[in-house]
């Protein structure tokens, strides 16, 4: 099965705006960085039940910062024309692991080392 690359482009720039979106609708910029615009409402007027939901958004915030910087990783492979090969052996990333996602720089393999 051929990689189609146009295809893994199209479904990573998606799921990047995707993420970004969901980045910006708890307050953070691309880059995880808070903007301040954080609203707890009315319900938070205790100062640790704030801190505590900061907190756990800071956590989210973070983990969706890793996945578009993984995101950008398989587009920078695709620009280079290394996409689908495992960054780690050099060995062909199969096809299903890249149809499943296709933000994947490892082969499964490799995956299962780390």
């Amino acid at each position: 099965m051929e990689l189609d690359t146009a295809a893994a482009e199209e479904a990573l720039r998606e799921e990047r705006q995707t993420i970004v979106h969901q980045m910006e609708e708890l307050g953070a910029t691309e880059s995880g960085d808070l903007t301040g615009e954080m609203n707890f409402g009315d319900g938070f007027s205790d100062a640790g039940a704030a801190t505590a939901e900061r907190t756990e958004v800071l956590g989210v915030v973070e983990a969706l910062r890793v996945q578009v910087e993984g995101i950008d990783a398989a587009l920078a492979r695709i620009e280079e024309g290394t996409y689908g090969t495992c960054a780690s052996c050099g060995k062909e990333i199969g096809a299903a692991r890249l149809e499943f996602r296709p933000s994947s720089i490892l082969c499964v393999s490799c995956k299962s080392k780390h």
